[in-house]
């Protein structure tokens, strides 16, 4: 069996068209066009600028901290919500924006002068990779995606990018390019929709986190930090 290929696709469709009492449609059929599409018209005119505004607001709903900075003052912007945390042990993605944002080559300064010690993913080793993002204080990620109306950082999961870096800590940091930034679930979908039609690869695992874990499942009490991070921080970075 080839990686990605469809099996009894055919006898699958079949039986619930029978289930169906009908025969199966293999023609004519159309994708429905909705005369009201609203989900296009939420923030469409909003610049990048008015993007940022619009997330930072949302994230006094959602219990997290946000920070804006540009890319010569990103490393700093880190180090001080790490230490505004008490962190010292950081646990990261490997992932090569870290390269790219002149991040990896700060880290040995980082367990020099303030004695924060950060360990990468390692898609080689993966349960030494979780054992050492449960022991870890901060997990660092990038947003491949971000959600301005909803506060939401899409995450695509793959090899060095381990779910556990923004699950297991007990705070949790989202590196935001500026460029990731669209107004709501409606685009980011769409994005994803055309990767995968144009042929690209995309993770398989792709998740949506909208600042640190939090249930109201007991009496519509709200509790922050049930299930993941206790304190999320996004960190807003211009990146053109």
């Amino acid at each position: 069996m080839v990686k990605g290929d469809i099996k009894n696709r055919e006898a699958f469709l079949d039986k619930i068209a029978d289930n169906l009492g009908r025969a199966r449609k293999t023609s004519g059929v159309e994708r429905p066009r909705w005369s009201n599409q609203v989900q296009w018209s939420v923030l469409k005119d909003h610049t990048e600028d008015q993007l940022v505004d619009v997330l930072e607001k949302q994230c006094d709903f959602i219990h997290t901290d946000l920070v804006r900075t540009n890319q010569s003052n990103l490393n700093q912007a880190i180090r001080d919500v790490i230490k505004g945390w008490n962190g010292k042990n950081v646990v990261t993605w490997d992932d090569p924006r870290f390269t790219t944002f002149g991040l990896t080559n700060q880290f040995k300064s980082w367990n020099e002068e303030d004695g924060i010690t950060v360990n990468q993913w390692d898609a080689s080793s993966g349960e030494e990779s979780i054992r050492l993002a449960e022991k870890a204080d901060v997990g660092i990620t990038f947003s491949d995606i971000t959600l301005a109306e909803s506060g939401t950082v899409v995450l695509f999961s793959d090899q060095g990018k381990g779910r556990s870096v923004s699950l297991l800590p007990a705070t949790y940091i989202a590196i935001v390019p500026k460029s990731t930034l669209v107004p709501r679930m409606s685009q980011a979908t769409r994005e994803i929709h055309q990767r995968v039609e144009s042929g690209e690869r995309i993770s398989s695992c792709v998740n949506f986190i909208t600042g640190p874990s939090n249930s109201a499942d007991i009496e519509m009490n709200l509790v922050v930090g049930v299930h993941g991070p206790i304190k999320a921080t996004y960190i807003v970075v211009e990146d053109r």
